[in-house]
This record gives structure tokens, C-alpha cells and sequence, in this order.
């Protein structure tokens, strides 16, 4: 059964047409040397990859919002399950951070769904798993996945510091962080859309700040609680350095599958990092000896746990990825950081964690930021939609007054020939005739046949 994908094959044609010389400029590219053309051609496939991506990140693409929706849907499941699990572990006396770290990425063998199941067995595009990976982009994603492991235990620490509210709502000022290294690395522009979701966000975490001191858990020392503090603030900034970094691969990616192929090479080096740290702290022995006697639901509720981490947490990291390729770096951050609020009622609902004045204030601040820039989205959206309605609108008026160029100039010409076909025709039948000879009447069909021949 022959492959097909008819979105990839459209867009490749698309691109391909886009990029087609015309005849001018085929006459004039053909005097240059092989070495040239070569270059050229390198040059037509990456212009081709950049329209494809492009074009399948438009609104206009019709597998954007559902695909769109899906990355949310994860980032939303993955986001909240997996920070309510992680509390549940500490919770039951679970107390390994290391443990905590690896279940964040060993989930990354999920992946292999997406980027296989495509091709092998759905038969839905023609493009095969790791296409176009090159060395680069392979060392890219090597280095991000490191920091993403570092990232990965800087929250395991914060969270188990930290009740689940109070490090949620302190992991909103990534989005501080996120806006500045968006302008700076991504050149992503300031407006008031996004600039008031910063500031509102962010005063949220200023207000949780000041009332953070009064609620340590039990058995946690105030060291230990700013240690866990200043560890989820780090965390923030990291991951903020992570989502424009990853936007700008993301850049030079033309299909969905690609990033997924990224993200599982990020996810098995930020394995490697936490699994060479369970090694040299006996974690793995740990983690046995600790679901036998230390756990206290039990030996099967905790591997249940741990392995409902793993997946959870791998859904919010696929929903992240996704999100970034579809959207933007800022828009990723906004969308995770929406969903720290449900963290925060989570946290109260399953764990009786205190809700009182200050993060009720915190979390409605953060959820008019995020109302607000969910608004600007949309409008850009409309202007988006709009342009691109006058966009075409033009280039179709454009292109009929093209084709009705064409046409008058062929019907000209044609006109001309035809006179000229008539005319010799004429002499010929008349025998060079003289002016004494009066034209005899010419047959259509010879005419014709006659024009066709010339």
C-alpha cells in the first residue's frame, strides 16, 4: 500500500511551485557552473522546509487548532496530574528527589507512538522517523535535554519543600523570565497584551511571596523552606531559558513528527543525567527498599504512583513541545503558567493545603492575565485572518489581470500569425500572383493546417 499524506504532499507541492523559476530565469541560470547549481538546489530545499513549516503552523491549515487543541489537552492532563502525584509521593513519606527527577523523563519510550506509529503502521506520511536530523540539531537537543534534567530536579527539590500551592503559583515567575530571554533570543515583540499577562502574573508572585513564611509544612525547617524556595525560582528561570531556545530549533523544523524526534533525545540525555545521579546515590536501591517498607499505601500503590508520574509527566512535556511549535515561547509559558492556578486548587482540594486571602488574590491575578492575553490572541487572530482574506483577495485580482494580459497579448499575436499564414497561402495558390491575379478564397482547414506547420 503506497504512502500518502496528503497535507505533507500538498504542502511540499506548494512550496515546490512557489519556489519554481520561470522561464527567464531557467535561460538565464543555464550558463552556470554544476557547483552553482548545487548550491542552489541546497538553497531551494531549505526555503521549501521554512514555507512547509510555516504553512503548517498557519491558522489557515486545518490540522492547526485540532492539533493545537490535543498539545493543550496534554500540557493541561500532564501539568496538573503529574504535580498532584508528586505531592502524593512526598506526602506517604516517599523522600527521594533523585527518584522524583528520573520519573520526569524515563517516560520518554512513549514517543516512539508519534513518531513511528505514522509511518509503520497508520501508513499517514510519506516521510520517514529522523528525516533530516542532522548532527546540529542532534547536539541541540542533547544540550537542552542536560539542562532540562537539571531543571527536572530543581522542581523535585522545590516540591518537596514546598507545599503544592505555594511552588505552583512561585513557578509563575518563569513567565517574568520567559518574556525578557523571548526579546532577547527570539526577538519576540513587546505589547501590552503580553506585557500586562507579565505584570499581573507576577505581582501574584509577589503577593504569595510575602505571606510564604506562614505556612512551612510540618517538619520542614525555615532553611530547608527558602532552600526549596529559591530551587523553584531557579527552576523557573530555567525552564524560561529552555521554551525560546526550543523555539528557535523549532524554527528549522518542518513537521510535527520532527519535534517529537527532538523532544525524545532530549527526554533519554535528561535521563542520563538523573540516572547517573540515582546511580551515585544508591537511588535505585532506594527506591526498591523504599516501595517495600517506607511507603505507607503500600508496595503496589507506589509503583502505580510512580509509573502514573511517568506518564503524566511526559504527556505535559509532549503538550510543551507541542504548544512551542505550534504557538510561540511566550504563548507556552502563558498557557502552562494558566494552569498553575489549577495546581493551586488541586492542591487545596486533595491535600487540605491553606488558602487564604493573599493566594485567593494571587491566583485571580494570574488568572486575568492569562484571560487577557487569551484575548489578544484572539483578536491577533481575527487581523490574522483578515489580512490573509485581503492578502488572496489581491493576488487573485492581480493574477486575472495577469491572465487577461496574456490573453490579449496571445489573441494579438494569433491575430498577426494568422494574417501572415492567409497572406502566404494566398500567393502561393495564385502563383506569386501578379496583381493582375485576384485572390482566390483560401480554405479554413488548409489555413489551419498551414499555421500548425509554421
Amino acid at each position: 500500500m503506497a504512502r500518502t499524506n496528503n497535507n505533507y504532499e500538498s504542502l511540499e507541492i506548494e512550496s515546490i511551485n512557489i519556489q519554481e523559476p520561470t522561464t527567464k530565469q531557467q535561460e538565464q541560470e543555464q550558463p552556470q557552473s554544476h557547483i552553482a547549481a548545487a548550491n542552489n538546489n541546497n538553497s531551494k530545499t531549505q526555503q521549501l522546509h521554512a514555507t512547509t513549516a510555516t504553512y503548517k503552523k498557519s491558522i489557515t491549515n486545518k490540522r492547526y487548532m485540532p492539533l493545537l487543541v490535543l498539545n493543550y489537552l496534554l500540557l493541561f492532563v500532564g501539568s496538573v496530574s503529574s504535580s498532584m502525584l508528586s505531592k502524593y509521593y512526598f506526602i506517604h513519606k516517599g523522600s527521594s528527589k533523585w527518584v522524583l527527577t528520573w520519573v520526569q523523563c524515563a517516560g520518554f519510550p512513549l514517543l516512539i507512538i508519534p513518531i513511528f506509529l505514522p509511518y509503520y503502521l497508520l501508513n499517514s506520511t510519506s516521510r520517514k522517523p529522523f528525516t533530516d536530523f542532522t548532527t546540529k540539531i542532534l547536539t541541540l537537543s542533547i544540550f537542552v535535554g542536560i539542562m532540562l534534567g537539571i531543571n527536572n530536579f530543581l522542581i523535585s527539590w522545590g516540591v518537596f519543600y514546598l507545599p503544592v500551592s505555594t511552588s505552583s503559583l512561585l513557578l509563575s515567575s518563569q513567565l517574568v523570565f520567559n518574556l525578557i530571554l523571548s526579546v532577547i533570543i527570539v526577538k519576540q515583540r513587546i505589547n501590552f497584551s503580553n506585557l500586562n499577562t507579565v505584570i499581573l502574573i507576577s505581582l501574584s508572585s509577589v503577593i504569595l511571596a510575602l505571606n510564604s513564611s506562614t505556612e512551612r509544612p510540618e517538619g520542614v525547617t525555615q532553611k530547608q523552606f527558602f532552600i526549596g524556595f529559591f530551587c523553584i525560582i531557579g527552576a523557573g528561570f530555567l525552564f524560561a531559558l529552555y521554551l525560546p531556545i526550543v523555539e528557535k530549533i523549532y524554527r528549522k523544523v518542518y513537521c510535527y513528527e520532527m519535534v517529537m524526534e527532538m523532544q525524545l533525545v532530549m527526554e533519554v540525555a535528561a535521563t542520563a543525567l538523573a540516572t547517573l545521579g540515582m546511580a551515585f546515590d544508591g537511588g535505585f536501591s532506594e527506591m526498591r527498599r523504599e516501595g517495600r517498607e517506607v511507603f505507607d499505601k503500600g508496595e503496589t500503590v507506589y509503583w502505580v504512583t510512580i509509573v502514573a508520574t511517568i506518564v503524566t509527566w511526559q504527556f505535559c512535556f509532549m503538550g510543551t513541545a507541542g504548544m512551542v511549535f505550534l504557538t510561540s515561547s511566550l504563548t507556552g509559558g502563558i498557557c502552562m503558567t494558566a494552569l498553575l492556578s489549577m495546581n493551586v486548587l488541586g492542591g487545596v482540594v486533595f491535600f487540605r493545603d491553606k488558602f487564604g486571602g493573599f493566594k485567593a488574590v494571587a491566583t485571580v491575578l494570574c488568572l486575568w492575565g492569562f484571560c487577557s492575553y487569551v484575548y489578544g490572541m484572539y483578536t491577533k487572530m481575527l487581523e490574522a485572518k483578515k489580512a490573509i482574506h485581503h492578502q488572496n483577495k489581491n493576488k487573485k485580482d492581480s493574477e486575472d489581470l495577469e491572465l487577461v494580459g496574456i490573453v490579449n497579448n496571445a489573441a494579438i499575436v494569433s491575430n498577426s500569425r494568422l494574417n501572415e499564414v492567409v497572406r502566404t497561402v494566398t500567393i502561393e495558390k495564385n502563383g506569386h500572383g501578379g496583381a493582375c491575379n485576384p485572390p482566390k478564397k483560401v480554405d479554413s482547414t488548409f489555413a489551419r493546417n498551414a499555421m500548425i506547420s509554421l
